[in-house]
């Protein structure tokens, strides 16, 4: 039986980096037999101005029986005016929450290929390979009470609560474990428990937790230091677990170690291994519409997809291996063309197509 995806471009270049995914998610489906439909549905701003909400219970409910979401990017500059409660990002969010995609899988890995786009020194990145794991439903994004109020005095005071219950730091440290061992067996837990009594409890859990996997070396962090040694030695890392928006920072601290934000995938999954899958940049509208867009980050993502939640591994490696064939190949889009043939968006999904084809 078929699996079904739904598309969600979303705004600015989420248009062209999902088209050129999709270009190669039709190359698997015509010529390696992939049994896949999709279906595609407005979010973000784009939902905005046509139903006045950035995620319609259309949307919302396709995503709901889809087994798997491809998401653009959403936000961009004509929406920033708008009230919160209805801006772009709110549709994200409420995607996450509504399909309680807690657990987001952030890699952070240096194909050989772009040593010298990262600004670090090349022995210092070099083999660098990071699964980032951030807490994605719970935390200061989503916690009450939140809002901006008027004091006695006249001033406003805006404030946000940062809370997290025991099962949600037990079940993303779990799924941080079961990471780990398959990978170097190092998972360390970045909090700030010196000073936040929330995180003194989620260090608490996590030593708990790390009972039950004895293989597994756990280590602690406080955020600060985590995000010191991210530029001064990142290979000291292997599995990184953290809140949400400790791990939304840390996340993008540690793509830049790799030459750019273009190049990274993120996985978005329940507790079933259903997911939500994107490139971890945003909507960059200052370069949508210009086929300029770096779309590997999607179709990267589109891989992630086929091998966490379709099961579909054989098709996963095809798109990765095509990824690094086009990049011995010399070809680089515009943020990681410190060398080699620069390539408009389009030109690197075709790129990469045709890669998959020549290795068949």
């Amino acid at each position: 039986m078929s699996k079904k995806i739904l598309i969600l471009p979303g705004d600015g270049i989420g248009h062209e980096i999902v088209a050129e995914t999709v270009k190669v998610l039709q190359c698997l489906r015509s010529e390696f037999a992939l049994n896949v439909e999709t279906e595609q549905a407005l979010v973000g701003g784009a939902a905005y101005d046509v139903h006045a909400t950035p995620l319609p219970d259309e949307t919302l409910d396709l995503a709901k029986h889809a087994d798997a979401v491809l998401l653009g990017a959403v936000g961009g500059y004509q929406w920033e005016s708008l009230d919160i409660a209805v801006r772009p990002e709110k549709g994200l969010l409420g995607l996450r929450a509504g399909l309680d995609l807690f657990a987001n899988l952030r890699p952070a890995i240096l194909y050989p290929q772009l040593a010298d786009a990262s600004t670090l020194k090349p022995e210092v990145v070099s083999g660098l390979d990071i699964m980032i794991v951030r807490e994605l439903t719970g935390g200061i994004y989503f916690g009450q009470p939140r809002g901006v109020r008027e004091l006695e005095n006249g001033e406003r005071e805006g404030f946000n609560t940062l809370v997290y219950k025991e099962s949600e730091v037990d079940r993303i440290v779990r799924v941080a474990m079961d990471i780990a061992m398959k990978r170097d067996k190092r998972l360390c837990s970045v909090d700030k428990a010196n000073v936040l009594e929330c995180t003194e409890l989620w260090r608490e859990v996590a030593n708990r937790v790390g009972e039950s996997w004895p293989d597994v070396e756990l280590s602690h962090m406080y955020v600060d230091n985590a995000a010191m040694q991210l530029v001064r030695e990142p290979k000291q890392f292997d599995v990184m677990v953290t809140t949400n928006m400790f791990g939304d920072i840390l996340s993008d601290c540690a793509a830049m170690l790799t030459g750019s934000i273009g190049m990274l995938p993120s996985a978005s999954l329940d507790e079933q291994g259903k997911g939500m899958y994107e490139p971890i940049h945003g909507s960059a509208p200052d370069i949508a519409g210009k086929n300029q867009a770096n779309p590997l980050a999607t179709i990267l993502s589109l891989a992630m997809m086929l091998r966490y939640t379709l099961e579909e591994a054989e098709m996963a490696q095809r798109i990765e291996d095509a990824v690094n064939h086009v990049l011995d190949q010399g070809f680089r889009t515009q943020d990681i063309c410190s060398s080699g043939k620069a390539v408009s968006t389009s030109e690197m999904g075709d790129a990469v197509c045709a890669a998959m084809l020549e290795s068949s």
